[in-house]
């Protein structure tokens, strides 16, 4: 009678300790799409600690790369390379500003918010291209509005 109270018992501990399985995100790196040019689609994501994105350049001469002031306190940055697939993950809470370094100044952007987390003010005072801001702009307010 013993093995049978305890093997349900170990089995339900084991299936709670498991921990959620991360989900990875697909980003295009476009040259045109549905927003105009030079776009991350989609441009603005949501995502829980531990989850990915792997960014796909569709055109040349795209990549993904954080945006300084734009990334949580002790959180790592980073740039990939021209023209490769990346995939990276998030862990931290916070929001995290990613640009496409070449199509920065073209307003190619994007936002992703990690967990639970608010917009800090002092991004909206980070020094950007004249093209970026309005986009930026835009995704602070669909980030403060959900």
């Amino acid at each position: 009678m013993t093995i049978r109270i305890a093997f349900p018992t170990i089995a339900a501990c084991l299936l709670l300790s498991v921990p959620a399985l991360a989900e990875t995100f697909e980003v295009k790196m476009l040259n045109r799409g549905e927003k105009g040019t030079m776009v991350f689609e989609p441009d603005y994501l949501e995502l829980e600690p531990g989850d990915r994105i792997r960014f796909i350049p569709t055109h040349k001469s795209h990549n993904a790369a954080t945006i300084d002031g734009m990334i949580p306190d002790g959180a790592a940055g980073f740039k990939s390379k021209i023209n490769e697939p990346f995939e990276t993950g998030f862990d931290k809470d916070g929001f995290y500003g990613i640009k496409c370094s070449p199509h920065y100044g073209m307003g190619m952007v994007m936002l992703v918010k990690v967990g639970k987390a608010s917009l800090p003010e002092s991004y909206r005072a980070v020094d950007m291209p004249a093209r970026a801001k309005p986009r930026l702009e835009e995704l602070f307010q669909r980030a403060s509005n959900p």
